[in-house]
């Protein structure tokens, strides 16, 4: 084979190429698999033959990615010579994103207990059955200790019911005065419907000094609910039972859509139930080794998502998940 000849050629037509396409078209011909040097190459059986078509297919190689520089930079100054940018032209409007609403209200209530001096605290969401449920003073029979109410890892590990473990872990190793919340996912076997949902958010509050009552509970619960809800609600707490609290109560506000007087909404009772609180079982303290006639402490834990379709009146939580935009523009 003549390796002079097909250079002279080879460099003739990519001399001769006019546009990238064709430049491509001269690349596939003489340096591609199946043109003529490959073939070639693959056939040679000496040194000189050799060393002749290498050198020839590097010059071909050179000569090519030379010209598509110099075509695509005639190319361009083509475009920016007939192609024209008005900058004095208005842009369309641009689409920003914004916090999910569970996040939105996880940072209201956040700000609200940073506010009054409380720390924010973050619990593990795998979490033992001892700081799940033996700290925290469930009997052995409860019904929340089933596997056909909590996720289990293994014999002694479940992903956690509730957001309280970390209170647990918090006073193992800090002294009273103990203020801090915690929030986060939490899991429970459950089926998901309008509302409820296997896993789900949290907001757990704790405070531990001396001399704290029940009226410190419902005052901050009650400035809380003002501030989710609107300095116009009322509040109402009623008795209840958990087994980490003792006294239990209930937090009810009064009807955002009728004012209390009645409606659909509130099944005409004029108030919506929030979530439990109450103030802490002495047997929790006697778990962390806190001296419970020293000292005294509430709890509550509210879930977020309900907070979210109490304040925004959406019927199905489901909805915060579907990822439709319609929906979540609205907040």
């Amino acid at each position: 084979m003549d390796a002079d000849a097909l250079e002279r050629e080879g460099l003739a037509a990519a001399a001769a190429a006019s546009s990238a396409n064709a430049i491509e078209v001269v690349r596939v011909e003489y340096l591609g698999r199946k043109s003529a040097l490959k073939q070639a190459l693959r056939e040679v059986r000496d040194r000189e033959t050799g060393m002749a078509l290498n050198a020839a297919r590097e010059r071909l190689e050179g000569a090519i990615d030379a010209r598509e520089s110099e075509l695509a930079r005639a190319e361009l100054d083509a475009r920016l010579t007939t192609e024209s940018v008005d900058v004095t032209l208005p842009v369309g409007g641009f689409s920003r994103g914004k916090l999910h609403l569970i996040t939105q209200i996880r940072r209201e209530v956040e700000d609200v207990f940073l506010g009054l001096g409380y720390s924010v605290v973050d619990g593990r969401e795998v979490e033992t059955i001892h700081y799940n449920f033996d700290a925290l003073n469930f009997p052995a029979g409860h019904p929340a200790r089933s596997p056909l109410a909590t996720l289990f890892v293994d014999e002694t590990t479940v992903l956690r019911t509730e957001t309280s473990p970390s209170q647990v872990r918090t006073m193992e190793v800090q002294e009273p005065p103990v203020y801090i919340v915690s929030l986060g996912r939490t899991y429970r076997r459950d089926t998901p419907d309008a509302t409820h949902s296997p896993i789900f958010h949290q907001v757990e509050g704790l405070a531990v000094d001396e001399g704290i009552t029940l009226a410190d509970l419902t005052g901050t619960l009650d400035f809380l609910l003002r501030k989710l809800f609107g300095e116009k609600r009322r509040t109402e707490f009623r008795t209840h039972y958990f087994p980490f609290t003792e006294p239990s109560i209930e937090a009810y506000v009064s009807c955002h859509v009728c004012d209390g007087d009645g409606c659909p909404v509130c099944r005409h009772s004029g108030w919506i139930e929030v979530g439990g609180a109450g103030m802490v079982d002495p047997a929790v303290f006697a778990a962390v080794g806190y001296d419970p006639e020293r000292y005294s402490g509430f709890a509550f834990g509210w879930g977020l998502e309900r907070i979210a379709m109490l304040r925004h009146e959406f019927p199905d939580l489901r909805e915060l998940w579907r990822n439709d935009l319609r929906f979540s523009r609205q907040f």
